[in-house]
């Protein structure tokens, strides 16, 4: 039986709806990086409230984890970063502004840091991408004495603007999956049965009629040569 012409159809509205829905949800998250950039203060204290509650729902899904391994030589250890976690979650919760103060201090210094080891490796290596290694590196010492001059006051930007372009970028790149696979085309169809040759009913020898054109052409099939009688 052959498939429908609609089935193909039916078959590639499934995921074409499915990727359609990324549209709200990136349009959602551009709106939210938006207004981060905006109100760079509150996103610092959002991202810092979001990041603690990460970190104590992790701690305590690892410490499920921990005492269903109980008995065993990782207990300790993950019992041990459970509860760290747990710990922290709870100190950043309470305490954001001056968990964005220690947390930007650290960016900071790992600009910082990072910049001064690719400034130093690409003056020593010198490699092809060596114009571009010095800049990179250039770029990240500047930040970092950017950040560190202006601490503590930095804090209350610097972690909600990385936050926002987070956002922003991550809901443009769902836009753009979303509208590009709502445009993209259905799967290919399977090929259906290939008809039969013949249109006549077969002989019975097995062998099909042949056609008309060869049966009123006035040619016969070649028969064994027979031995006439003499005369």
């Amino acid at each position: 039986m052959s498939p429908t012409p609609h089935a193909p159809d039916a078959e590639g509205a499934g995921p074409r709806r499915h990727l359609a829905l990324l549209v709200p949800l990136g349009v959602v998250l551009v709106a939210g990086g938006l207004f981060g950039l905006v109100y760079t203060g509150l996103a610092t204290l959002t991202s810092m409230l979001v990041f603690g509650w990460l970190l104590l729902v992790g701690g305590a899904v690892g410490l499920v984890q921990a005492l269903e391994s109980r008995g065993t030589g990782a207990f300790w250890p993950a019992a041990v970063v459970a509860a760290l976690n747990i710990a922290a979650g709870f100190v950043v919760i309470r305490h954001p502004g001056e968990s964005a103060e220690a947390f930007t201090m650290f960016a900071a210094l790992l600009f910082l840091t990072g910049g001064v080891f690719r400034l130093v490796g690409s003056a020593v290596v010198r490699g092809p991408r060596f114009g571009w290694s010095l800049l990179q590196g250039a770029f990240g010492i500047v930040l970092g004495l950017l950040v560190l001059f202006d601490w503590p006051r930095s804090s209350l930007y610097v972690l909600g603007t990385f936050f926002s372009l987070a956002l922003l970028f991550d809901g443009l790149g769902l836009i753009a999956a979303g509208v590009g696979g709502r445009g993209a085309p259905g799967p290919v169809p399977a090929p259906g049965p290939v008809p039969a040759t013949g249109s006549g009913p077969a002989t019975g020898s097995g062998r099909e009629a042949a056609p008309e054109g060869v049966r009123h052409s006035g040619t016969r099939p070649s028969e064994p040569d027979q031995k006439r009688p003499d005369r």
